[in-house]
């Protein structure tokens, strides 16, 4: 949200509501977080309110079947997020110009350079294809831990 910004600055979130009308309308049913909606003052947020925050979105990253990253230029918290994400085994989905990152390029499962081409993905079937990849391959990998 906050990007690159040296001061208490948010990039422009529009982008937010045109993905959660895409995901609702793509898979029904799902669960969307979207962390600005419950944090939308979340700059003025004490030390100690923000790090709590900051802390528990990244466990949930972890936690959650698909991390959906809109990521037009290079984002810290956003790298966190979606390498907590990979950690766990979780979906990753980028949408971002920055195909040469290794964050965004070694960590998602599928990358897409802008939101035409994420909705072209979700129309095709691909983006649900490549999440029922991940989570065939997760559960494959908690079989063969024995869990």
């Amino acid at each position: 949200m906050q990007g690159s910004h040296h001061g208490a600055a948010m990039h422009t979130q529009d982008y937010r509501g045109r993905l959660r009308a895409l995901i609702e309308q793509y898979f029904p049913g799902a669960d969307v977080y979207d962390p600005l909606s419950d944090h939308i003052d979340s700059l003025n947020y004490s030390e100690q309110s923000g790090r709590q925050v900051f802390m528990h979105h990244n466990r949930m990253c972890g936690e959650v079947d698909v991390v959906l990253a809109f990521v037009p230029e290079a984002s810290m918290g956003t790298a966190i997020e979606i390498w907590e994400a990979h950690r766990q085994g979780r979906t990753v989905i980028c949408i971002s110009p920055l195909r040469h990152n290794w964050a965004v390029k070694f960590l998602s499962q599928a990358l897409y350079a802008d939101m035409a081409a994420f909705e072209q993905a979700l129309a095709s079937g691909e983006v649900a294809a490549v999440i029922q990849r991940q989570q065939a391959a997760r559960s494959d990998m908690a079989e063969g831990c024995g869990g």
